[in-house]
């Protein structure tokens, strides 16, 4: 019998990344390699990756990316997107048969742009029709889940494990700036091509390790405000207070990290009095928004990355840098598999906000 601290106990999902500040592009090979020494934090039922950059021929348009049931669901959506949208290119997203990864859905993709018309009729700027857009497949059609939707970015995730994923996606064939990678183990919600991470709106994209004890409140408050949590996982909601707070309320990074990790009272009133102003406004005016749980999140978006932990730091989370890139993992063993020689290796402290951003103009 092994005694305890001789088993390895996986704190739950595995989350990667890297970026290069000088907006240098790289295959996805590397991110998918540093899943390998990860694999015992995923089961096999969810693993996926969003990269940044890599539709420069497309940059000015959205990508959707969409699962769909069968052809049916497929030409109702086409309907619906062209009453709303020019559609520049549609096609299937290619993919290498394996045997690991079974249950294959419909994956399309289209490049789309807004039809100014319709922007000026409801009085919308793009980027909300663009939301709205995608909430109405997500709820409204049945067998049709938009999981990616920004510019020069996409997401991709299926049921398997991420290693799979990759190879499965011939991830290795992209160029991208930018890659987050996760490896799901679901505690609490089904395992799904949907359900799998990273979830995605317009150009934000979360991995998550954790698990959301106050995904209700979040979810009934978020709610209010034209979302919809449709696809059975709690990391769905943290994608959509990131997109409320970031794009409709204008806060920073950083005032965006002290409301979904708040500093706990008592530390507030410990700060200088122009931070602790500014941390109890965040707090009164954003209580719902809370997130508590134990949590890691990677937080992808057009030119940069953020990581942050809950306030109590309850998962693990490494960075480390070399050269221009820098690297994000659960585990150092995975940042040591994308860069053995990376330097400057940091545990960022609970609630706070590792942020990287690529040099203006790079990307």
């Amino acid at each position: 019998m092994k005694l305890e601290g001789q088993v390895r106990i996986p704190s739950g999902c595995a989350i990667s990344a890297v970026i290069s500040r000088e907006g240098k592009r790289m295959t996805g090979e590397a991110v998918i390699n540093s899943m390998v020494p990860m694999h015992d934090r995923s089961n096999g039922l969810g693993g996926g990756f969003a990269a940044y950059g890599i539709y420069p021929e497309y940059r000015d348009f959205y990508a959707f990316h969409i699962f769909f049931e069968d052809n049916t669901t497929r030409r109702e959506c086409e309907t619906l997107l062209k009453e709303g949208f020019e559609i520049v290119q549609a096609e299937v997203i290619p993919i290498r048969i394996i045997p690991e990864i079974t249950d294959v859905p419909l994956i399309w993709r289209y490049f789309v742009s807004p039809l100014k018309s319709v922007l000026s009729r409801l009085q919308l700027d793009e980027k909300e029709f663009v939301a709205r857009t995608v909430m109405e497949i997500n709820t409204r059609l049945k067998g049709a889940y938009v999981f990616s939707s920004g510019k020069n970015m996409g997401t991709f995730k299926a049921v398997g494990y991420p290693e799979d994923v990759g190879r499965f996606y011939r991830l290795e064939e992209y160029e991208a700036y930018s890659w987050t990678a996760h490896g799901r183990y679901p505690t609490n919600t089904p395992g799904w091509w949907g359900g799998a991470h990273p979830f995605t709106l317009l150009d934000w994209s979360i991995v998550h390790n954790g698990e959301i004890s106050s995904y209700d409140a979040n979810r009934r408050y978020i709610e209010m405000f034209g979302y919809k949590c449709t696809l059975q996982t709690d990391t769905e909601v943290i994608t959509y207070i990131a997109d409320y707070l970031l794009r409709r309320q204008g806060l920073t990074l950083e005032e965006t990290a002290s409301v979904i990790a708040a500093p706990f009272w008592s530390t507030i009133r410990g700060k200088a009095a122009p931070v602790a102003r500014q941390l109890t406004y965040l707090r009164t005016m954003y209580p719902s928004l809370l997130i508590t749980g134990p949590f890691s999140i990677i937080l992808g978006f057009n030119g940069g990355l953020m990581a942050l932990n809950d306030r109590l730091k309850l998962r693990s989370m490494v960075t480390a840098e070399k050269d221009d890139r820098v690297f994000i993992a659960s585990e150092e063993a995975a940042i040591r598999v994308m860069e053995p020689n990376a330097e400057h290796f940091y545990a960022p402290m609970g609630g706070e906000p590792f942020i990287v951003k690529v040099k203006e103009g790079a990307y």
